[in-house]
This record gives structure tokens, C-alpha cells and sequence, in this order.
């Protein structure tokens, strides 16, 4: 059992995308594991245990599937202090290690992004509540993130 007063140490680990998307369906508030990913990113206490994950994908939306962007489609942790701006920011350099020019993520609204802006990110667009994926030409289940405002964020 974890000491309450013993400060936590964390470090980088490497996941494959099936331990993190299973961390993900464990830990996160609203979402499931995404569909597929780039590269996945873990950040590790100093016993060795998981406390956090990041999935970067390509971007959901399409006009930003450029070639040169990637998203961070999901990031969760165990609720340790400061992994998820050392992931972002991870997440920016393995980006950029690759050759890509942008990292984005969203938030939704009611979420701070106290993370995003602890790794230097900075908001660039509000985006309105939309009423999901569904059409008649292309039937969408219901995610459940539907009519909830969203703030698209870049990395520095």
C-alpha cells in the first residue's frame, strides 16, 4: 500500500496499445479506448506501477488529417499529481520526433486543462456542442460525448 506522505516519483514508460487502451477503459471519465493510435505513452511511479497513459492518433477530424498533425486522443490516469502534463508534453516531443509539425487534444467543457496548460499548450479554437456523427447516409451510435462544448488545444 502506498505511503500518503511519501512523495510519488514519476518517469516515462513505454505501453503497447493494448495495455493502454485497457488502462483507459479502467480509468477514464467519459470516454472508451480509441479505435487505433500512433504511438501510446505511460507514466510510471518508482515501484514500476502504471499511473497514467496517452494515446496519439491521427485526428479525428478530417480537415486536420493532414499528414502533419496528430492528436492526442486520450489520456488517464489513476488521479497521481502530475502525469498527465508530463505526458502531454512527452506526447509533444515524440511527435516531433517523428517528423510531425502539430499535436492537438480537446477538452470538454466543464474540463480546466490545467494539464494542457502546465505542459505550455495553449487554446485555440472553442468549438460549439454538435449533435453527434449520426446521419441518415452513415448511422452513428451514440457516444455519449454528443451536445457537450469542446476547446481545441496545440502543443507550444
Amino acid at each position: 500500500m502506498e505511503d500518503p506522505d511519501e512523495e510519488i516519483r514519476l518517469h516515462l514508460v513505454p505501453v503497447r496499445q493494448r495495455d493502454a487502451n485497457a488502462f483507459v477503459a479502467e480509468w477514464h471519465r467519459h470516454h472508451k479506448p480509441p479505435p487505433g493510435a500512433v504511438f501510446t505513452v505511460g507514466a510510471a511511479d518508482q515501484y514500476g506501477l502504471l499511473r497514467a497513459v496517452a494515446i496519439v492518433g491521427r485526428p479525428v477530424a478530417r480537415y486536420l488529417d493532414n499528414g502533419h498533425t496528430l492528436e492526442a486522443t486520450r489520456t488517464a490516469t489513476d488521479g497521481v499529481r502530475n502525469a498527465n502534463s508530463m505526458l502531454y508534453g512527452a506526447a509533444w516531443r515524440a511527435a516531433q520526433a517523428l517528423g510531425y509539425a502539430r499535436l492537438i487534444t480537446y477538452t470538454q467543457e466543464g474540463e480546466s486543462g490545467a494539464s494542457l496548460r502546465g505542459a505550455g499548450w495553449r487554446v485555440v479554437a472553442q468549438r460549439p456542442p454538435r449533435g453527434g456523427w449520426h446521419c441518415a447516409s452513415r448511422p452513428r451510435t451514440p457516444r455519449g460525448t454528443e451536445h457537450i462544448a469542446r476547446t481545441l488545444w496545440e502543443a507550444p
